[in-house]
C-alpha cells in the first residue's frame, strides 16, 4: 500500500486530527504542515518531526500532496480551502465551512469549477448518539418526524469561546453560527430536510460585564481552562474584545415543513446536548450524549403526566475524540480523497447549517423577524448529490 500524502494547514485546536491521517504504512502520512504562528510550527516540529513545516502556504500547495487538512481559525477556512481546491488537493474544510454566506458560496463554486473533491469536518454525523437517533427514527419508530428541539448546555463555554479569537463577531460572525453549525446540522440531519426561513433571539447576557480581560494570543486554552472558573460571573482574563452573543434562541421552518428550534446557552454549569424529536407515532429524547447515557422513545399515549419511556437505547462507546467521531470523520474523508464515493457529510448540508446560523445572527442583531434561505443554483445541487462526480461525464 502506498501511503496517501497529507498535509495540515493550521495546527491550532484541531490539530489532534492529525492523529488520524499519521498512520505510516497504514494507508496514510502527514508529510507537511503550514501555519503562520511561530507556535503552531513548534507544535507541529515536535509532533511529527519527520514532516516540512512551513508558514508559506504556496511550499504546501506546490509539494504534491494527495490531501489537506484545513484547520485554520474559522474566517479562514474558505479563502485557504479554495486555494487548496485551485490547486487540485481534496480538501477536508473544518466547519463551519465559513463565517459568512458569501465565503461559503464562493467556497462551493470552486469546488464545482474545478471538480476538485472538497469535505467538510461536521463530525457529529459520525457521533454515536447522533446516529443512533437517526436510525431509530429511520426504524418508522417516532413515525414521520414533525418537530425538532435541541438546547445546548455549553457548561465550558466561558473558557472555550470567550478568552480568544471565538469572542469577536470578525472571526465567527456569531457563536450560534461557529458552535451551533453542529446541531443545525444534526437537526437537518435528523429532520431529513433544511431551514427554509429563521428567526432568533440573543443576548450578551453575562460575559460582556466581567471586567476581568487579558491579552491572550500567547497562551492557548489548556493553559487557562478549569472547573474552577465558576461561577460565569468570577471569570478571569476574558477577551479584550467581546462582541458575540452568550445565550441564542432560534426558530427554524424546513423545506419538507418540520419545524425546528435550537437554544444554545454559555453559563450553564453542565455540558451536554439535549435534543427532541416528535414525530406522528411518537417521540425520541436523549439523556446525555456519551456512552453508557440513554435515548428513550414513548410511543403510548399517558393519561398522567411523566410515564417511563417505552424503549430506552444505550448510547454506545466508541474510541477517539468526540465519542469516536473523530477518526471515523477522518478515515471516511481519506476514503473519498483516494476513490470517490458517497460520503456521511456533505458540502450542501454544510452550507445549509451556515445560511440557518449566518441568517439567524442578522436576525437577532435586528428585529427578530424571519430571514429567507437563498437556495443554491440546481448545477451545484445535482454535482454534490452526485458525489462531486459531474453528471454528464
Amino acid at each position: 500500500m502506498v501511503d496517501l500524502k497529507v498535509g495540515v494547514v493550521g495546527f491550532g485546536l484541531r490539530a489532534g486530527l492529525y492523529k488520524h491521517a499519521h498512520r505510516p504504512g497504514e494507508g496514510s502520512v502527514v508529510t507537511m504542515v503550514c501555519d503562520t504562528s511561530e507556535r503552531g510550527r513548534a507544535d507541529a516540529a515536535a509532533k511529527l518531526p519527520e514532516a516540512i513545516i512551513t508558514a508559506d502556504l504556496d511550499e504546501l500547495l506546490g509539494a504534491g500532496l494527495d490531501a489537506v487538512l484545513v484547520l485554520t481559525p474559522d474566517n479562514q477556512h474558505a479563502v485557504v480551502a479554495q486555494r487548496t481546491l485551485d490547486a487540485g488537493i481534496p480538501t477536508f474544510c473544518e466547519k463551519p465551512l465559513d463565517v459568512t454566506l458569501e465565503a461559503v458560496d464562493e467556497l462551493l463554486e470552486t469546488a464545482f469549477r474545478t471538480g476538485t473533491k472538497l469535505y467538510v469536518g461536521h463530525n457529529m454525523r459520525h457521533m454515536p448518539v447522533v446516529r443512533q437517533m437517526r436510525e431509530i427514527i429511520e426504524t418508522g419508530a417516532i413515525g414521520e418526524v414533525k418537530a425538532v428541539w435541541c438546547r445546548h448546555f455549553v457548561g465550558n463555554g466561558g473558557d472555550y469561546y470567550f478568552k480568544d479569537w471565538h469572542a469577536e463577531r470578525k472571526n465567527t460572525t456569531s457563536l450560534l453560527l461557529q458552535k451551533g453549525a453542529h446541531d443545525i446540522d444534526v437537526i437537518h440531519w435528523l429532520a431529513g430536510g433544511y431551514t427554509a426561513s429563521v428567526s432568533a433571539v440573543g443576548d450578551l447576557a453575562v460575559y460582556g460585564d466581567v471586567e476581568s480581560r487579558r491579552d491572550n494570543t500567547d497562551r492557548r486554552m489548556w493553559d487557562w481552562f478549569s472547573l474552577e472558573n465558576w461561577p460565569p460571573t468570577d471569570q478571569k482574563d476574558l477577551n479584550p474584545v467581546i462582541d458575540v452573543e452568550d445565550i441564542s434562541m432560534m426558530q427554524m421552518k424546513l423545506d419538507n415543513g418540520v419545524l425546528a428550534s435550537y437554544q444554545q446557552c454559555h453559563f450553564t454549569p453542565d455540558y451536554w446536548r439535549n435534543y427532541t424529536v416528535i414525530g406522528t407515532a411518537g417521540r425520541l429524547e436523549n439523556f446525555g450524549d456519551d456512552a453508557g447515557n440513554k435515548i428513550k422513545v414513548w410511543n403510548t399515549r399517558s393519561q398522567t403526566g411523566y410515564v417511563e419511556a417505552d424503549l430506552e437505547v444505550e448510547i454506545e462507546a466508541a474510541d477517539g475524540g468526540h465519542g469516536g467521531a473523530d477518526p471515523r470523520l477522518i478515515a471516511e474523508f481519506l476514503r473519498f480523497a483516494a476513490s470517490g464515493g458517497p460520503t456521511e457529510t456533505s458540502p450542501v448540508a454544510a452550507r445549509a447549517a451556515v445560511a440557518a446560523g449566518v441568517l439567524a445572527t442578522e436576525s437577532l442583531r435586528t428585529d427578530g423577524s424571519a430571514k429567507i434561505v437563498p437556495a443554491l443554483s440546481g448545477d451545484l445541487l445535482a454535482y454534490f448529490a452526485a458525489n462531486q462526480e459531474r453528471v454528464n461525464a
